[in-house]
């Protein structure tokens, strides 16, 4: 899928000035074309857009400049043919998968997800007769064993969300094309890549054909916008346009300005991320109130053979288990902790300069049985910690303090 180019620019260049690479008369930032519909200079303008002229604006909820921007921009950045962007990570992830299954169909995906996309894997699709076969991540044959002709999808989201559990992309390509040879049309493959991004992780040069991302997160940055993404080739990106358009979950102008700025800025963000996150969680595997530290770039991962096969960078997400003790049970001990740091945030998301956690049983996997949450391999002792910007000392010292109070 990696698009060739004679000239491959850095990532920060891509982020910033995307293909706009020549001397042209304009504005440096972005305008914000904050309208629902356009005028026409004469009817002969909506004729063209009858006859399928995709250079004719219309309506916003179609297409709109400030949003076909930031769409080039991303395709660029992680080196597809084209982009669709939307009004949330969940509103890209849905219309990824509809729009190339049907009834009868079925996907096949690994069972750690974040929580959302699992829930409406779990409780949605079957509501339209579409399957999804949950597979061992550890036994990745299980695709050659399932696939049938009703199935369209292989779904992966690696580092996993927020046991930050690792998926073998090559083996997961390795192990569809095999698939592929019983079947009689291909098989997409789809990964969630919102925990690596484009920074530490390139899904397209590792044989992906589809990136889904909440650019909600680290594309985005800032905790102040709703958006998602969908990357892949030309072709299957007009199909995903055409659903967005019907389903409505149109990327709104503001926000997709928003995004742009924040893009300039990316490459900075998330590998100062990376390096705060490294720091912090070796501090943390020293700390006796903690049981164990998750963290791709921590000799103690344990797929740590995969991730310096197909990760550049490790990430900002660290994930904690506290020891429970006398006084505090594993879930009150992590509510302790959360309810006492000073400088990090207790709040539900993640990926934007502040350092927030949460706890997963409580936020991303909620509403799951003892046993989905044991396949999920989330503990109630668990906090999920998206590592800011901040100053590391001012986050190791924060972190101390609160693993005292247990």
């Amino acid at each position: 899928m990696k698009k060739k180019t004679t000239q491959q620019l850095s990532l920060a260049t891509r982020a910033i000035h995307g293909k706009q690479l020549f001397a042209f008369r304009g504005p440096v930032a972005t305008p914000i074309y904050q309208t629902s519909t356009y005028r026409f200079e004469t009817s002969d303008d909506a004729i063209r857009y009858a006859k399928g002229d995709p250079s004719v604006y219309v309506y916003s909820r179609y297409h709109n400049p400030t949003v076909h921007d930031v769409e080039e921009k991303l395709a660029c950045m992680m080196n597809g043919e084209a982009a669709a962007l939307f009004a949330s990570g969940m509103a890209a992830i849905t219309t990824a998968i509809l729009a190339v299954t049907k009834a009868g169909d079925n996907i096949i995906s690994t069972p750690a997800l974040y929580g959302g996309t699992y829930r409406w894997m779990r409780d949605e699709l079957p509501k339209q007769n579409i399957g999804v076969h949950f597979i061992n991540p550890n036994h990745l044959e299980e695709i050659v064993q399932i696939a049938d002709e009703r199935t369209r999808i292989v779904y992966v989201e690696t580092p996993t969300n927020p046991t930050l559990t690792i998926i073998d992309i090559a083996e997961v390509i390795r192990q569809t094309k095999k698939a592929e040879k019983k079947l009689s049309h291909p098989l997409l493959t789809m990964i969630d890549n919102t925990f690596a991004t484009i920074l530490n992780q390139d899904p397209f040069e590792l044989g992906i054909d589809v990136i889904t991302e909440s650019a909600t997160k680290y594309l985005g940055g800032h905790t102040d916008i709703l958006a998602g993404v969908v990357v892949g080739r030309e072709e299957y990106i007009k199909k995903v346009r055409v659903l967005g358009k019907y389903h409505g979950g149109c990327a709104d102008p503001f926000a997709a300005y928003l995004l742009i700025r924040s893009l300039k800025t990316f490459e900075l963000r998330v590998q100062r991320q990376n390096e705060n996150a490294l720091t912090l969680a070796r501090a943390l595997e020293k700390n006796k109130k903690v049981n164990r530290v998750i963290y791709p770039g921590l000799p103690s991962h344990p797929q740590s053979n995969i991730v310096k096969r197909q990760m550049t960078g490790f990430g900002g997400m660290v994930t904690i288990e506290v020891k429970p003790s006398k006084r505090y049970s594993p879930v009150e001990a992590a509510v302790k902790v959360c309810n006492t740091l000073k400088v990090a945030v207790n709040a539900m998301s993640l990926g934007g300069v502040e350092t927030l956690v949460s706890i997963p049983v409580y936020s991303s996997h909620v509403f799951m049985s003892d046993q989905e949450l044991k396949r999920h391999g989330v503990t109630p002792g668990m906090i999920r910690i998206s590592v800011g910007v901040e100053g590391i000392e001012d986050l190791i010292k924060d972190f101390e303090q609160a693993l005292d109070t247990i």
